[in-house]
């Protein structure tokens, strides 16, 4: 039954999934002892990687953001993994709060999501395990270039919201529980305005049709920086309020998390894989290429798994600690 949900799950997200190369492949000693190639994934005694943990011919099914869909990312470095191991991914592309509603049911074996109050919420519950910063990136609002409600270049996104609120300009929400939405429903809780009527759309659609539906009525959104620069050719919207990474507020942080599901909540779940998986996109190599990757010229995702001075936290939901749990 868990194996026929799993199909089904992915048979949703067709037309929004990620890659399919390398089911039937295996590595022909590429990846053999030393450094373990591009995954840092090195084993011992000549055997290739997919040999090391006996995957070869499994699929791992990735719930994850629509973001990194709509973006390409994915499709872009999974060959990678899937030739390294010899495994297949599937990536279905869902708003984080289905993408972790699908895990949380059994029907996925790894999350990528981008709302760290609902990662908190699934580890405390147990579905989730080994959590890690992946990357991040910022959220942007943006609207037609006459900009009816006058926002452009706010140092504030509250502010601008609760201005787009008062001139009743049109504003399209995904209403989907995705981590974009997540984000939109606590800036207008700290702007103190409770946002509705007919100026205020809901879609119910992931990111790149709700950036299409504001362009056709000349409304406001709020979207992630990476599928709004991937589909700025093909839309007449403009950046209005910058995030962070242009010197917005940090309010507007958008930062990915991956993490495995808990094998002992759901024995089904391909737990050797998804923890080659983190492994591997946590490489110094992955997130170089996750760097490195560009639409129309310009970076979409920053590497945050590889630092300094990495951050402990990450792991954990935040605020958690050893004193939290009955000795």
């Amino acid at each position: 039954m868990p194996i026929q949900r799993r199909r089904f799950v992915a048979a949703l997200g067709a037309g929004a999934v990620a890659s399919t190369a390398g089911c039937s492949s295996t590595n022909d000693g590429n990846g053999d002892g030393g450094d373990g190639g591009s995954g840092g994934n090195g084993t011992d005694g000549g055997e290739s990687a997919e040999e090391s943990i006996g995957v070869a011919g499994e699929t791992l099914t990735l719930t994850t953001t629509t973001s990194t869909y709509d973006t390409g990312l994915l499709d872009e470095i999974h060959t990678d993994f899937e030739e390294m191991y010899g495994v297949t991914v599937d990536a279905v592309a869902q708003g984080t709060g289905a993408a972790l509603e699908t895990a949380r049911n059994g029907d996925s074996d790894i999350v990528m999501v981008h709302a760290r109050g609902l990662e908190d919420e699934f580890m405390r519950n147990g579905y989730g395990i080994n959590r890690r910063d992946l990357m991040f990136n910022d959220f942007v609002i943006v609207g037609p270039e006459d900009d009816p409600a006058g926002i452009e270049g706010m140092g504030s996104a509250t502010e601008a919201l609760t201005t787009v609120a008062e001139a009743q300009a049109t504003f399209v929400s995904r209403g989907d529980n995705s981590g974009t939405h997540t984000k939109e429903l606590n800036l207008w809780e700290a702007a103190g305005t409770e946002p509705g009527g007919d100026w205020y759309q809901e879609t119910g659609t992931g990111m790149g049709e709700a950036l299409n539906i504001a362009n056709q009525q000349g409304a406001y959104t709020l979207s992630d920086r990476g599928t709004y620069i991937s589909q700025r050719s093909e839309i007449d919207l403009t950046i209005l309020v910058q995030g962070p990474i242009e010197g917005g507020p940090e309010i507007l942080a958008n930062p990915y998390g991956v993490m495995a599901v808990n094998p002992g909540v759901h024995d089904n779940a391909n737990y050797d894989l998804a923890m080659a998986y983190i492994g591997w996109i946590t490489s110094p190599e992955v997130q170089e290429a996750i760097s490195e990757y560009q639409v129309n010229g310009e970076q979409l995702f920053f590497p945050r798994a590889v630092s300094e001075n990495p951050d402990f936290q990450q792991y954990v939901p935040e605020g958690w600690s050893s004193d939290d749990s009955d000795e």
